[in-house]
């Protein structure tokens, strides 16, 4: 039977990256939260490293991006290269973000700066706790867990499950995790070399044994990916990694020293949906993909990005359950085409066909100059060109949308900000002081140098836009703000 007392609002299973962010976005955002986690510490491995541009601004808005940029070794270019012949040289440098790098932080570190952030917030990682199950109603879900072997009951208004590829939450809910592994095995060692590559620069190495991706930790640091055909131990060792690089990289590399290495399998899975009821599921949880291209954490950051603040409406009484399903139909896409394209560049990258090696190699050095192509891979890489055009949240294309006032962690928070042009008429001006007065809990009105109207949500995407500002447009972000808010949060009808 359900208990009547709630202990917490969101309880949060698994203390990774994606884990710890929701955590201190519930802390920011006043929500009651507990944090549990299995593991009796957090990571000591490099694992994750890339955090791109995007992400290092939902940082940003979150408060949290110093530490992460003063901790990075900067990328601000991808090198394409058969051996010591360069394929494709791009430059990974965005104009339209302030973050115009990759930051190459690895997990451990990661991990570290954001328990630090979440201490400093007054929490803490429950570590040793172990989720067993749960049973969910309409007002709640009564979960049980395991300390020291001793259960332990709990009552929360939302679970949310960011306990990995394995997901315990994932498997209370059935879901099946569905798609497929990889052909073979791959390699990640994180090795000691000289300065000779530049340590801005990431390398792509295609190969008739198989691909390789090195990643800059440091000047003299590096990540390097493989495939392997045959596994030589429990962990790759030096010498092989030796090998491999002497077969496929670029011959300046040398692996001087290794500092941790492991072999791995990678699947492309991913659910159908990302909630059921009152329970969700963030990162690989929910999705799994090849690690070329770097995007699984950052893909799972969005994800509880785009979940926080559509919980802390709806906890609050604000939001509606229609924008708390939005979750799964806004990140549903963008996982699918994170998927897509990881897979894309796996199979590119190591394709065993001759011919289509032979195309590559001939395709890649005409394309990879042209202006749309370097746009377009930036843009998907650095997971600026995400936008949530065709969701009923929005109207538009729902791009991002990120200026000087979202910054700093109080910039924006759980409101919609709406934006009007300072040349505005005045009648225009009064009638959205006026709307945002008699919704202020979920509305900030702000003046802007533009002639047009912005409706921003709290993750910094853009719910409606129009070029200039007028009784119409407010009359349009009302209906946009009334698919997703509870009738008692509803402005009045704009005079």
């Amino acid at each position: 039977m359900a208990s009547n007392s709630v202990d917490t609002d969101v309880l949060i299973v698994g203390a990774g990256p994606i884990g710890l962010f929701l955590a201190n976005e519930c802390a920011r955002r006043n929500l009651r939260w507990r944090l549990i986690e299995e593991r009796s510490s957090q990571s000591e491995h490099s694992k994750a490293l890339a955090i791109f541009p995007r992400t290092l601004e939902i940082f940003d808005m979150a408060g949290i991006v110093a530490p992460f940029l003063e901790k990075a070794n900067r990328v601000t270019r991808v090198t394409v290269m058969m051996r010591d012949r360069t394929l494709a040289h791009i430059k990974f440098e965005p104009d339209e973000s302030p973050y115009s790098f990759v930051a190459m932080v690895p997990q451990d570190v990661t991990e570290r700066l954001l328990v630090e952030e979440l201490r400093r917030k007054g929490g803490d990682v429950e570590y040793e706790t172990r989720f067993l199950s749960a049973k969910q109603d309409d007002s709640g879900v009564d979960v049980t867990m395991e300390r020291g072997g001793e259960s332990i009951r709990l009552r929360a208004m939302v679970v949310i499950g960011c306990d990995g590829a394995h997901s315990a939450v994932r498997h209370q809910l059935h879901l099946p995790f569905e798609g497929e592994e990889y052909e073979g095995s791959f390699l990640l060692a994180d090795i000691e070399t000289s300065t000779t590559l530049p340590a801005d620069e990431l390398q792509l190495c295609p190969s008739e044994f198989g691909p390789v991706a090195i990643f800059p930790m440091s000047a003299t640091r590096r990540r390097v990916v493989a495939t392997v055909e045959n596994t030589e131990g429990d962990a790759p060792s030096l010498d092989l990694v030796r090998k491999i690089l002497a077969q496929r990289a670029p011959s300046a590399i040398q692996a001087d020293d290794l500092h941790w290495s492991t072999y791995f399998r990678i699947h492309r899975r991913q659910v159908a949906r990302l909630s059921e009821g009152r329970m969700f599921l963030a990162g690989d949880a929910a999705h799994i993909h090849s690690p070329f291209g770097g995007q699984g954490m950052n893909t799972g950051l969005h994800d509880v990005w785009n979940l926080v603040w559509k919980l802390d409406l709806f906890l609050k009484g604000r939001g509606n359950q229609e924008l708390l399903d939005s979750y799964s139909s806004e990140r549903l896409p963008v996982i699918k085409n994170v998927i897509e394209t990881t897979d894309m560049l796996t199979k590119i990258m190591g394709t065993p066909h001759k011919f289509a090696q032979a195309l590559r190699d001939t395709v890649i050095p005409i394309v990879s100059r042209l202006a749309p192509f370097q746009h377009a891979f930036v843009q998907r890489l650095s997971e600026l060109g995400i936008s949530y055009q065709g969701s009923p949240m929005v109207e538009g294309p729902g791009k991002r949308y990120f200026d000087d006032s979202l910054r700093g962690g109080k910039g924006i928070g759980s409101r919609f900000l709406l934006f009007l042009g300072n040349e505005a008429e005045v009648s225009t001006k009064e009638a959205a002081k006026q709307l945002a007065q008699s919704v202020s809990n979920i509305v900030e009105l702000r003046f802007f140098d533009d002639q047009g109207l912005l409706l921003v949500r709290p993750d910094g995407y853009i719910a409606y836009s129009a070029r200039h500002s007028d009784r119409a447009g407010l009359e349009a972000i009302r209906s946009v703000l009334q698919r997703q808010t509870l009738p008692a949060a509803r402005e009045p009808r704009v005079a």
